[in-house]
C-alpha cells in the first residue's frame, strides 16, 4: 500500500553534515528523513522556494524533455529500502501507456516538486526504516528536537 506524503523541510544531519528531507504523511502522523546530496537537497530547496536560476537545473530539463514528449509524470514512489539504502520509482505515462523508471529518491522529489504530482512511499518502507516516526502537529523546533534524540548510529545510517 502506498502512504501519499508531502515534503515537509529539508535539515541538516548534525553529524554526517548532509542534507536530510523531511516526509510527512499528508493523512498521518508519520514522518520519513532520507538523507540526501548536496546537489539534489538544493535542487528541491530552489523549487520549494520558487528561485528561477538562469539556466535550467537538471531537474527543470527532465520536465522540460517530458513535456517535449508529450509524457506527464502521474507520481513518485520511495518503493524500497534495501541496505539502509531508499530507492524510488518515477511513473510516466505518455499515449495512456504507464511505465516506470528507477529513480534516486532525491531526484524523483526533486520532478515531482517542478510536474506538482504527488509522492508516495511504500507502507513497506515505513514500517521497516526505523528512522520513520510519529509526529503529531510537526512543527520545526519539534523535529529538530526528534533529530537531536536519534542516536549517533541512526543519523548516519541511510544512504542516497
Amino acid at each position: 500500500m502506498e502512504i501519499e506524503m508531502k515534503i515537509r523541510g529539508l535539515m541538516m544531519d548534525p553529524v554526517t553534515n548532509m542534507p536530510i528531507v523531511i516526509l510527512k504523511d499528508i493523512n498521518g502522523n508519520t514522518i520519513l528523513p532520507i538523507w540526501v546530496g548536496i546537489y539534489e537537497a538544493n535542487a528541491i530547496a530552489l523549487e520549494i522556494e520558487k528561485v528561477t536560476t538562469p539556466r535550467p537545473m537538471t531537474h527543470d530539463l527532465i520536465r522540460t524533455l517530458l513535456h517535449g514528449l508529450e509524457a506527464s509524470v502521474r507520481k513518485v514512489v520511495v518503493n524500497e529500502l534495501k541496505d539502509d539504502t531508499f530507492y524510488a520509482r518515477i511513473w510516466l505515462e505518455k499515449e495512456g501507456r504507464l511505465m516506470s523508471v528507477d529513480s534516486r529518491p532525491s531526484d524523483a522529489l526533486a520532478v515531482a516538486l517542478r510536474v506538482d504530482c504527488p509522492i508516495y512511499v511504500e507502507d513497506k518502507v515505513l514500517k521497516s526504516s526505523k528512522m520513520a516516526g510519529a509526529a503529531e502537529k510537526v512543527n520545526n523546533e519539534e523535529l529538530r528536537r526528534w533529530l537531536e534524540g536519534l542516536n549517533d548510529e541512526d543519523l548516519g545510517r541511510y544512504k542516497m
